[in-house]
């Protein structure tokens, strides 16, 4: 949120510096991000004096180009040479001097300085009004009356506003805080409780409002109270629309406005001063005499102020005449009944809408206005006679005019407000500081609540109607702690913790050590958006698909029902700029429904790995990387995990290759199809490990631990190379040494697979290390040779394999 410093200094009981005024707000909770100077002109015109163009003669190297004497006052004239085609010897003109900063349009600077132009030496510039930033024209140079003094500094021909502007973060709670009037209560609640007197905020009064006449009376009729729970209007007659006095202009240019004129700025104003939005409309567009509140059906074709023709729903609240709709209540008002250059009688809303109406209908349409992120969050419902008789005075002032009406105020079911009793204890209790009863009192009261009662242990207030987020003692603690001061809050000297069970222990422990695993491997961890595009997703995937209601974007339109997509997308990022050797992980969720109100999310660990496993060192090349390295890195994470009964299988018809851990499927492993990877650009091969990381949590809750001592004796390896066809795979012989039931036997290894003619057509030859343990005492070779034997039995009859020598 922005907030001037003049602006806001008006309603502060004493002027307070820039910077203490930073502190202050940022104590109370309001965070000052950015605190800049600013100037209407930028760069305040400094170095820019009025001149005389003295003699003005062709350049004898350049056809456009002029040379010039210009006297400014100084000891002697200065030579300028000046492309602007209307200068001419006689000219007041202003000058930017050596050393002069100007900036263009887009804030760029320019510092003049000495040089040759095309062999002609040049100290100093004649401006355009565009180059000094006092207008748009850039048709030629800037000519002064002829009695404007020499020397003059232009700051005094155009007088630039300065001020300071604050960049504040808001935080969603603090409707109230949503206008200078608004920062200026907190303020003043702040000066209260530390600089030892009472302070009360310079609100501008509207004492003097009074009607004209009473001669345009417009009849207001509330349809859906429950969306408009007051309405307020009333009939300005005889105004001219014109351009905004200066002073107004600058105000809201300040804070990054655009004044359109007097009528609309006003309101502006009004909107930043008090947080109450208005509306003004032509009076001519209300057919009947008749305002009403109300819904229309789905469908109705409504334009615009900005020229759109936008399809209304039956939840859009509108302000319609007695014919047709002329505003979308709260959001955007109508082009056929906006305030125009002939416009000279208006109709002024002062009103409050219900805030879940004004979002959904904000949002269903694209409108992000100022007007509707107020309503959304609130507005003070107490305020709205005010802010009107604030807007029509200063209408009546600035535009001319009569006040034609009374104001007709509707409010069918007046607002109770919350009451709220605070403990003494429950105050210690929160925020650690003992604080006297004068003292909370004090505060609250400064801040607009209202003591209803007060004993020995607690204190009951009602809440001002601008915070309807306090419900609460906890926010009654808020407000205190925050006038007090947030920088103010003691820091213990000790703290008392009393340790809690963590059901989520395992499942976080889990996390961070296959990261660190992951991590040491050379991954990096990645974070990508869990609403994904609809696009990639076949006909048959989206019958399950969460779709969102009301998405932000086009191409964000569902929660992903797989982790897949969106880590293709980070990939094809990285290749797309050259970093093509990717190793990302993820822990993530996916989304899916039945279609009958029931939703599921699972979470996953998805791996992505794509170009070389790693780069290429002296040592060694780096390699592409394979399905087998994807393969190899399953088996080492559920290693890690503490699972030793791990199986592969290929699921038929799929291409997947299927991790199992104690007999359930775990992880998926595949190598991403080539029409996936078309979808979003990507030529290269791309491998991707799925782990279910629900199912791994588990099973790692019903896994016990167990310890073992070091065996005393030696471990003995034994290697076996089989020929066997080339379909045969390695889980097949896993299989067989299962069958053959060793006890002895602790592991075994694939470590080589060969493929040659001379083996046979459609052989090959496997390599396996097998491991024998006895712990009780030294294997024999006899003993292993034994168990050998039966190994290679089992291969022989079930594989048809041989023994390769």
């Amino acid at each position: 949120m922005t907030i001037s410093y003049n602006w806001l200094s008006e309603y502060l009981p004493e002027k307070i510096d820039p910077e203490k005024l930073s502190r202050i707000l940022t104590s109370i909770g309001l965070e000052v991000e950015s605190l800049e100077s600013y100037q209407s002109i930028k760069g305040g015109l400094e170095g820019v004096v009025v001149g005389e163009v003295l003699t003005c003669i062709p350049h004898p190297g350049a056809d456009k180009l002029k040379l010039t004497t210009v006297n400014i006052g100084a000891e002697s004239p200065l030579n300028i040479v000046c492309g602007a085609p209307n200068v001419a010897a006689g000219q007041k003109v202003l000058v930017a001097t050596v050393g002069t900063t100007l900036y263009n349009k887009a804030g760029e600077p320019l510092t003049i300085k000495k040089a040759k132009i095309r062999g002609e030496e040049s100290s100093g510039m004649l401006c355009a009004e565009d180059e000094l930033g006092i207008g748009e024209s850039h048709e030629g140079i800037l000519v002064l009356p002829q009695d404007t003094k020499v020397g003059t500094p232009a700051v005094t021909l155009y007088p630039v506003y300065t001020d300071y502007i604050y960049e504040i973060g808001l935080t969603p709670n603090r409707m109230d805080a949503q206008s200078h009037m608004g920062v200026a209560r907190d303020v003043t609640a702040y000066l209260t409780r530390h600089n030892s007197g009472t302070f009360k905020i310079k609100l501008p009064s509207v004492n003097g409002f009074k009607p004209d006449n009473q001669d345009k009376e417009i009849d207001i009729q509330i349809l859906n109270p429950e969306l408009c729970p007051r309405y307020s209007g009333l009939v300005i007659t005889g105004v001219t629309i014109a351009p905004s006095p200066q002073w107004l202009q600058d105000r809201l240019k300040a804070i990054g406005l655009r004044p359109i004129n007097n009528i609309v700025d006003i309101t502006n104003f009004i909107l930043h001063e008090t947080g109450q939005p208005l509306h003004a409309f032509d009076l001519a567009a209300i057919k009947g005499n008749q305002v009403q509140v109300k819904t229309l059906e789905d469908g109705y074709s409504f334009e615009t102020l900005d020229g759109k023709i936008r399809s209304l729903s039956k939840e859009d609240l509108m302000i319609c005449n007695s014919d047709v709709p002329m505003c979308i209540a709260g959001v955007f008002g109508g082009k056929q009944s906006g305030v125009k250059d002939t416009t000279t009688d208006i109709f002024l809303e002062s009103a409050v809408f219900n805030p879940v109406s004004i979002r959904k209908t904000s949002v269903r349409h694209g409108l992000r206005t100022d007007a509707a992120v107020r309503f959304e969050k609130g507005v003070d419902i107490s305020n709205v006679i005010y802010v009107i008789k604030r807007a029509a005075m200063m209408i009546k002032e600035i535009a001319g005019g009569s006040i034609s009406s009374a104001i007709n105020d509707l409010y069918p079911a007046p607002k109770e407000k919350t009451h709220v009793a605070l403990k003494y204890h429950y105050l210690k209790k929160l925020s650690g500081k003992n604080y006297h009863q004068d003292t909370i009192v004090d505060v609250l009261e400064a801040l607009g609540f209202e003591k209803i009662k007060e004993g020995m242990d607690e204190v009951w207030v009602a809440v001002p109607y601008s915070k309807p987020d306090i419900s609460l003692p906890a926010d009654i603690v808020e407000e205190i702690l925050r006038i007090d001061g947030l920088d103010n809050i003691d820091i213990p000297s000790s703290i008392t913790i009393t340790p809690a069970i963590d059901q989520n222990g395992l499942k976080e422990d889990l996390k961070e050590k296959l990261a660190g695993f992951l991590v040491g491997r050379g991954f990096n961890e990645i974070m990508t958006n869990s609403i994904t595009d609809s696009k990639y997703y076949n006909e048959q995937t989206l019958q399950s698909v969460v779709k969102m209601i009301n998405n932000l974007s086009a191409d964000l339109d569902v929660m992903r029902p797989s982790m897949i997509e969106t880590g293709l997308e980070s990939l094809a990022y990285n290749i797309n700029r050259k970093n093509e050797n990717l190793q990302f992980f993820e822990f993530g969720k996916t989304y899916s429904t039945t279609g009958v109100g029931k939703y599921f999310e699972k979470e996953h660990l998805a791996i992505y790995t794509t170009g070389q496993n790693h780069e290429d060192t002296w040592q060694q090349k780096g390699s592409a990387y394979t399905i087998y390295q994807a393969k190899g890195l399953a088996y080492a994470l559920l290693q890690l995990c503490g699972f030793t009964q791990i199986k592969f299988q290929i699921e038929p018809g799929s291409g997947l290759i299927e991790v199992l851990a104690d007999k359930k499927k775990v992880i998926e492993i595949q190598s991403v199809a080539a029409q996936t990877r078309e979808k979003f650009g990507i030529k290269v091969p791309v491998f991707f490990l799925d782990l279910d990381f629900g199912t791994l949590i588990s099973l790692k809750e019903t896994k016990k631990i167990t310890y073992k001592e070091v065996p005393k004796y030696p471990t003995v390896y034994r290697d076996l190379a089989l020929v066997v066809d080339r379909q045969v795979h390695y889980d097949q012989i896993q299989d067989i040494i299962k069958k053959t039931n060793l006890p002895l036997l602790r592991s075994t290894r694939l470590f080589d697979v060969f493929e040659n003619d001379k083996l046979g057509p459609g052989k090959k030859s496997m390599a396996i290390n097998f491991a024998f343990l006895d712990e009780q005492k030294t294997l024999t070779d006899k003993e292993i040779d034994l168990m050998m034997t039966k190994l290679i039995t089992g291969f022989e009859k079930q594989l048809q394999a041989e023994i390769r020598k």
